[in-house]
């Protein structure tokens, strides 16, 4: 079965074959299972609490180009989030999520990630999804990095609202921020003066919401912020 627009799914999933389902869900089961793993084998190779969280906070945001790619319906989408969003709670009072809640620090960001995948898919699925996944993947891939390179690179640090930052990490997050939405655009609608200010505008957007952003919210505010800066920029112009 094929789809003419993104606005087919949700009110075909009963029509659905079982096989797409199973491809579907198998893919997004198998890719998690995978960046699980990879996680869990840097903990015991003792590479940091840090890395290890990062590559899950990296890897499980490629979900939302599986979903986009496999077209798969956002109730199913909201459904996953909800779960995960409850496992990510219930992870704070045992240890199921040795890799993610290990770093050394209070915050709830594992539940926060969870939430903004759902929002964002209630959001934008089916009509326009790549708003969604330029948020998500800003989130994962911006945030992530940054972490990174200012851990292991930052040699210019300054404080906001009581958290250490460096300019290392935040020029991270600005640059990808900007190829991500570029990419994604040019992907969508061509290279017009628009394509470029609009993903400009999203990565200073989604740079400012890490910087400021406190106890993980961040992966709340910086996917939903980005996105709804890109869709009302493209709007607006």
């Amino acid at each position: 079965m094929t789809f003419s627009t993104f606005s087919d799914l949700d009110s075909l999933t009963t029509d659905w074959p079982l096989l797409d389902w199973s491809l579907s869900v198998g893919l997004v089961v198998l890719w998690l299972g995978l960046v699980g793993s990879a996680s869990e084998i840097a903990r015991r190779q003792g590479y940091g609490a840090e890395l290890t969280r990062k590559i899950v906070h990296i890897g499980a945001g490629q979900v939302i180009l599986l979903a986009w790619w496999r077209q798969i319906p956002a109730w199913m989408g909201i459904t996953a989030a909800v779960a995960a969003a409850i496992v990510a709670l219930v992870s704070y009072r045992l240890p199921i999520l040795p890799g993610v809640n290990s770093v050394g620090r209070r915050s709830l960001g594992t539940f926060f990630y969870a939430i903004s995948m759902g929002s964002i898919v209630a959001w934008f699925w089916p009509q326009q999804p790549y708003y969604g996944v330029i948020g998500i993947l800003i989130m994962s891939w911006g945030d992530g990095l940054a972490a990174l390179v200012g851990q292991r690179w930052g040699q210019h640090p300054y404080q906001v609202l009581g958290q250490q930052k460096s300019w290392e990490g935040s020029a991270t997050m600005l640059g990808v921020s900007f190829a991500i939405a570029l990419l994604i655009l040019l992907s969508v609608q061509g290279a017009t003066w628009q394509t470029w200010a609009v993903a400009a505008a999203t990565a200073v957007t989604a740079t400012a919401l890490e910087t400021l952003s406190q106890f993980g919210i961040d992966n709340l505010t910086v996917p939903l912020g980005a996105a709804a800066v890109a869709l009302y920029l493209n709007t607006l112009w």
